[in-house]
């Protein structure tokens, strides 16, 4: 199963990515759907409303009229979080049940639209972001919604920026145009990442990154840093620290396009532990190797990661070594050389003979 977060801001257009997810196949969990349905008339949750604020919260029918809640709800600090106290456990608990329905091989989608703003995006797989610029967004809301512009201004400035999605996003949508393209480049992800992306997890099926040095690519920083916080969402507090490394941590550097990631432990069962834990998420570990290394599944983002244990000598060295590379030009430019050789074991010789100089000064 592939568990993947969608979202963008208001009036970007997510329904026709999700409505072309849907179409091929994959779980939809919509999240404001869940938070209608959990106070619809007769539900506990409803119930539960009209205790802590009134029946005035009622319509003439008998179901929820939402501007009334919001006009008790949001008052004050106070009145908020005791609606939070309710909705929020009753959308959690309804959306972990859809999750849990979903067949073993699904790809599901979290359509959320404070996913960002709720720092919720490190515990998917993939994150997708439907990108509409501001000034679109808001002639959608006014001319397609019929929303006062005041209105829309103000639900959009209370959202995350449109910086701060992107931050966040493996994959971006770019829905400011013709809803056929979007459509299109949302079949093309579908065939070419998520059910490859799906399959590699559910049959432990790594991907292997080509060694091949590409120019440098502003991207992998941005890359190194979702994938840092999805390991500490896995791993919780078993890590003393997560760390990009490699030739791709260094600022220009032309380098192989895979993402090193360094996961430190206290010591070695931590090691072992952390190692268990991260293969139960979908990481697979390379046998060949003599060194915990574990390998990511998504066939669009090459990843590796190595587990090591604070007192092993090995953990100083990676760390050192983007450094060492940085600060001496030299050092830099016979790095590349050995680099573009494509001899993995050579390169790592060299690292640490490098690191050992350093150490040595």
């Amino acid at each position: 199963m592939l568990m993947v977060g969608l979202t963008g801001g208001i009036g970007a257009g997510k329904s026709t990515v999700t409505a072309v997810l849907a179409e091929a196949g994959a779980v939809i969990v919509d999240a404001d759907r869940i938070a209608r349905e959990v106070v619809e008339p007769g539900t506990p949750g409803l119930a539960m409303l009209v205790a802590e604020f009134g029946e005035e919260i009622l319509g003439p029918d008998g179901s929820l009229d939402r501007a009334a809640l919001a006009a008790l709800a949001f008052v004050d600090a106070e009145r908020t979080a005791a609606l939070n106290a309710i909705t929020h456990p009753l959308i959690g608990e309804r959306t972990a049940e859809l999750f849990a329905q979903a067949p073993g091989d699904a790809i599901v989608v979290h359509d959320m639209p404070l996913l960002v703003e709720g720092g919720m995006t490190p515990g998917y797989q993939l994150v997708i972001v439907v990108d509409t610029p501001a000034e679109i967004r808001l002639e959608r809301l006014v001319e397609q919604r019929g929303m006062p512009e005041d209105d829309a201004r103000a639900r959009m400035s209370r959202q995350a920026t449109d910086d701060q999605r992107r931050a966040v996003a493996d994959v971006l949508i770019d829905n400011s145009g013709d809803r056929s393209a979007v459509a299109d480049l949302t079949r093309e992800l579908v065939e070419s990442r998520l059910r490859p992306f799906e399959h590699n997890l559910r049959t432990a099926t790594p991907v292997i990154g080509d060694r091949t040095v590409v120019p440098f690519r502003p991207e992998w920083a941005g890359e190194a840093e979702r994938a840092t916080a999805r390991l500490h969402h896995v791993l919780g507090g078993r890590a003393e620290r997560i760390d990009h490394v490699g030739p791709t941590a260094v600022d220009g550097l032309d380098a192989p396009d895979v993402i090193d990631i360094q996961v430190t432990v206290a010591d070695e069962p931590g090691r072992d532990e952390a190692v268990r834990v991260l293969t139960g998420a979908g990481w697979v570990p390379d046998r060949t190797s003599d060194a915990p290394l574990l390998h990511w599944c998504d066939p669009a983002r090459p990843l590796e990661v190595t587990v090591i244990a604070q007192d092993d000598p090995e953990h100083e060295f990676a760390l050192v070594m983007s450094q060492v590379i940085a600060d001496d030009p030299a050092a830099r430019a016979e790095y590349a050389d050995v680099l573009g050789r494509e001899d993995r074991e050579e390169t790592r010789q060299w690292e640490r003979a490098r690191c050992q100089e350093v150490r040595s000064r």
